[in-house]
């Protein structure tokens, strides 16, 4: 039997922001783990294999310099795009393989510094940038804004990193009119936002009226109620509240649904309407959480009862509802008749639902080692986990532009 290419490496993500507060796609680590080479031709196959033409983007960020220069080789003519490190060219081995790379038509991204940009023989062979912003930078971005007597530095149609202020992100992507940035700064953006209510996407709870008007399943509306972490919230504290006089505890959304109605759910949805938030600064945090969510339900070990995924979705979307809610999250939680497991996960990281969502947070990040020690602890196989990283990211929504 032939060992796939996925446990021979360690994989983690950082999803990319445009103007609009989409996703514009997925950069996607790679890391070569143990002795063990990796194949970067079955690599390049097994994403081909499990992405569509609905998939995001694709940006691979290959962390040695071995498995760069494999891509390099490997990677044939509508391959994802690939990141080639600034330093790593400096070796004549990455240089002439980014060369021929770039004669076989691949997509190259350049990734540095903002303050030392390339030269016009090195630019040629790329199609875009991931470009470092430092705190000088930022700086300059923003004095520039301010004072409106010099232009902004920033180049349009590129990526930026490092941008960790709201001021910073929109001189980015509203001003600067960049491809993308990569992570979005949720502190900074909560923080600014911390003196309002944070409330359901307004769009989320239109997008549940519809779906009643159309009268879709409960399987589809539970699907979009869990897409907004403060609307499920919201949606668990009424239907365990004195207004709806239920008997018992509403421990689920597919419970909470069934017992309320279409018609009711509908009278309710259309009164927060009103009240919901258009914010477009906060859709990112929110969809970055539902990407847990569902990261963590499908680590979840295979053969899982569709209530148990239920709860380990929970588990993952309401993980961060403190820094939505500004309150303590196991107060939070322990007002709703919510499964002790979904607890114990989310506030005491113990219990059957602690791995997936461990991990899952572990993902979200630059650190194979942090990923590595997770699955050595809990004994979850590294192939297993990566398949199911690629299989969620390669799900995801994103809007192209028209003829795309």
């Amino acid at each position: 039997m032939v060992q796939s290419v996925l446990g021979s490496l360690v994989l983690g993500y950082r999803p990319l922001w445009n103007a609009a507060r989409k996703l514009a796609g997925v950069q996607l680590y790679v890391y070569g783990h143990g002795a063990q080479m990796v194949d970067a031709a079955h690599l390049l196959r097994t994403i081909q294999e499990l992405w569509s033409a609905a998939s995001p983007p694709l940006l691979l960020s290959p962390r040695s310099q071995k498995l760069l220069i494999d891509l390099l080789q490997h990677a044939p003519r509508g391959a994802p795009w690939i990141e080639v490190p600034a330093n790593a060219l400096a070796l004549p081995a990455v240089r002439d393989a980014a060369e021929k790379a770039h004669g076989r038509g691949l997509r190259l991204v350049w990734r540095g510094p903002f303050n030392h940009l390339p030269g016009a023989d090195t630019a040629r062979l790329f199609d875009n940038s991931l470009l470092q912003l430092s705190g000088k930078d930022a700086m300059q971005t923003l004095v520039a804004a301010a004072t409106a007597e010099q232009p902004s530095p920033l180049i349009a149609g590129q990526m930026y990193d490092n941008v960790a202020s709201r001021a910073l992100l929109s001189q980015c992507l509203d001003q600067g009119r960049a491809l993308a940035v990569a992570g979005w700064p949720m502190e900074d953006v909560l923080h600014s936002l911390r003196h309002q209510p944070l409330a359901p996407a307004h769009e989320v709870v239109q997008k549940l009226l519809k779906a009643i008007d159309d009268d879709q399943s409960i399987d589809r509306l539970e699907q979009i109620l869990g897409q907004d972490p403060l609307l499920a919230h919201r949606f668990l504290v009424y239907t365990n509240s004195a207004a709806l006089g239920l008997r018992t505890g509403v421990d689920s959304l597919r419970r909470g649904l069934v017992m309320m109605g279409y018609g009711s759910l509908s009278r309710w949805l259309s009164d927060q309407l009103p009240h919901c938030a258009t914010e477009p600064d906060l859709r990112p945090i929110r969809s970055a959480m539902v990407l847990r969510a569902r990261l963590t339900e499908q680590l979840l070990q295979a053969g899982a009862g569709t209530e148990l995924r239920g709860e380990v979705y929970l588990a993952g979307l309401f993980s961060q509802l403190d820094e939505l809610l500004h309150e303590n999250l196991g107060a939070i939680l322990h007002r709703l008749p919510l499964s002790e497991r979904i607890y114990n996960a989310a506030v005491l990281r113990t219990g059957a639902y602690a791995p997936s969502l461990e991990l899952a947070c572990a993902l979200e990040g630059d650190s194979a080692g942090a990923i590595v020690q997770l699955c050595e602890a809990h004994e979850l196989e590294l192939e297993s986990v990566n398949r199911s990283l690629l299989r969620v990211l390669s799900e995801l929504a994103v809007e192209r532009p028209a003829g795309h």
